[in-house]
């Protein structure tokens, strides 16, 4: 879909997810000035629409992706956590998590494996299916498919 407006004419649009039926996917978002903005819908039955621009980073972490659904869809009940006070120990948890998730840069010479990390400076905006991360590559935003 493009934007109709002269200053952002250039801009594609890409909604993950659309119709809810892909299921098992990690993708980071790294934010960039790309002209491509991802969409996604977040946050549980709270249904929050995010975006971001940037280039989207298949990652894969089938055991991170079943700790992130068990702790925002069954400890948080899937009614989302955005502008949350996160507690130490859920804090530690989520960043725990993140820190098993592999990434993989390149500079289209060689390869190198690497984490993410939570990025806690934007911790208020962690909800589910999009959570603020740091990758070697830039901030990005960590998107799974959302539960409801």
């Amino acid at each position: 879909m493009i934007e109709k407006t002269a200053a952002v004419s250039s801009r594609r649009f890409v909604t993950l997810d659309q119709d809810g039926t892909a299921d098992g996917w990690l993708h980071v978002v790294v934010e960039a000035s790309t002209g491509i903005v991802y969409q996604q819908q977040y946050g549980g039955h709270m249904c929050r629409q995010g975006r971001t621009e940037g280039f989207l980073v298949p990652v894969f972490g089938p055991d991170a992706l079943d700790a992130l659904r068990q702790l925002f869809e069954e400890d948080f009940a899937g009614a989302g956590t955005w502008n949350y006070s996160w507690p130490d120990g859920k804090r530690a948890r989520l960043r725990g998590i993140i820190e098993g998730i592999p990434y993989w840069a390149s500079d289209g010479h060689t390869e190198d494996l690497h984490t993410l990390r939570l990025d806690e400076s934007r911790i208020r905006d962690a909800d589910e299916a999009w959570v603020p991360v740091i990758t070697p590559d830039g901030l990005g935003v960590l998107l799974w498919a959302n539960s409801d």
